[in-house]
């Protein structure tokens, strides 16, 4: 069993069976990636920025997106998928608007060089909308719309992936990815709303989960090969019919099917780029543009609409009215989105980011391979 089984395995073990985990500084792993990247020959600016976007998603709580995912990058860099040391350049270019080519380097340095990107020309203009073509999978989409909070703005990040898995209502063959979109709001003594959500139903590490426990999964996650709904965890792993949000067509999965087809067009279609099942029926020639990514950007700058401390300040109104509304029988808090992951981050920084014992085993391991230093302590 290789590297990146073994890490896939670790993501299972580290999310779902929760045995007692080892807690390691934030500071600590972004250093071992940092240095991992570099040793694929990665630039020390963006060794440091694809490890901090995996390290983010950790901190916040987001696993699935982050060094659990680690085999995806350095598999790629290894077989030569992944360009280690693209040429990122602007294709197309207006005051507030911007086409970037990735030329295949990894998408979590490509999505944050089209962020600021983004924030620069919102400075300037108000407003600025950034899309992504040839470009990779680019990890956690809130990193890059938090990215805009320093800045008073508001953040929109989403992505596409020409991996398909996703069935349009009514249909069975896969014809999207899980599509996620991210809108990030600052706030006053609010945390900032932060939105960060797939258009699939579920997410397939859920059904990971269910697998490795040997649970049945709910009817209206996902299809099996002759498109009727399936509660068998290994079919829907196996088939990748999974349904767009909201499931059927009874429960408003024609909602998430519609969000799903958006974000492939503001991404994929508006870049140049792959979307849906393109690669499919209509194979690239150039076989890295196969298994591409495209994302789109956005920021708006919130002093062009109003003052920003009254802005912040609705929010904080808006806000606190949600979680102090009427709770259901039984539930003790209301959350606003991103709040968990807000505080999960706070205490995450102060005691260290928590990680499966065996999963930390294969990084100690990878480690040795290399000859990189690696400390748990």
């Amino acid at each position: 069993m290789g590297p990146a089984a073994r890490l896939k395995i670790s993501l299972r073990e580290a999310q779902y069976l929760m045995a007692e985990s080892i807690r390691i500084k934030a500071d600590t792993v972004r250093a071992f990636l940092a240095e991992m990247f570099r040793r694929f020959g990665v630039s020390e600016r963006d060794a440091w920025t694809a490890a901090d976007v995996l390290v983010r998603a950790d901190l916040r709580g987001v696993e699935s997106h982050g060094v659990n995912n680690l085999w995806q990058y350095t598999d790629f860099l290894r077989s030569g998928e992944v360009n280690p040391h693209p040429s990122i350049r602007v294709a197309e270019e207006s005051p507030i608007t911007a086409v970037v080519d990735g030329d295949f380097g990894m998408g979590l340095v490509t999505g944050v060089r089209a962020m600021e990107l983004c924030i620069a020309k919102a400075k300037e203009h108000g407003v600025a909308v950034v899309s992504v073509r040839r470009s990779k999978h680019f990890g956690m989409a809130s990193y890059y719309a938090l990215m805009c909070l320093p800045h008073d703005m508001i953040g929109v990040s989403l992505t596409n992936n020409s991996t398909v898995g996703v069935v349009p209502t009514f249909g069975k063959q896969p014809m999207m990815s899980t599509n996620p979109i991210s809108i990030v709001v600052p706030a006053g003594k609010e945390p900032p709303f932060e939105l960060d959500m797939a258009t699939s139903v579920v997410a397939m590490s859920k059904v990971g989960l269910a697998l490795a426990k040997g649970d049945r999964i709910p009817f209206g996650w996902a299809l099996d090969e002759d498109g009727r709904p399936t509660d068998d965890p290994q079919k829907a792993w196996d088939d990748r019919r999974f349904l767009p949000l909201g499931g059927t067509r009874e429960l408003g999965g024609h909602k998430g099917y519609g969000l799903a087809v958006a974000v492939d067009i503001l991404t994929g279609v508006l870049a140049g780029g792959m979307y849906g099942d393109r690669v499919q029926r209509r194979p690239p020639e150039d076989k890295r543009m196969r298994r591409s990514s495209s994302h789109f950007f956005a920021a708006l700058r919130i002093d062009c609409f109003r003052p920003v401390d009254e802005f912040k300040a609705d929010m904080d109104d808006m806000l606190r009215a949600l979680k102090e509304s009427e709770k259901a029988p039984g539930q003790e808090r209301i959350y606003t989105a991103g709040e968990i992951e807000h505080e999960t981050e706070q205490e995450r920084q102060t005691n260290g980011i928590p990680y499966h014992p065996y999963f930390v085993e294969q990084l100690q391991k990878l480690a040795g391979e290399f000859g990189i230093p690696f400390s748990i302590r």
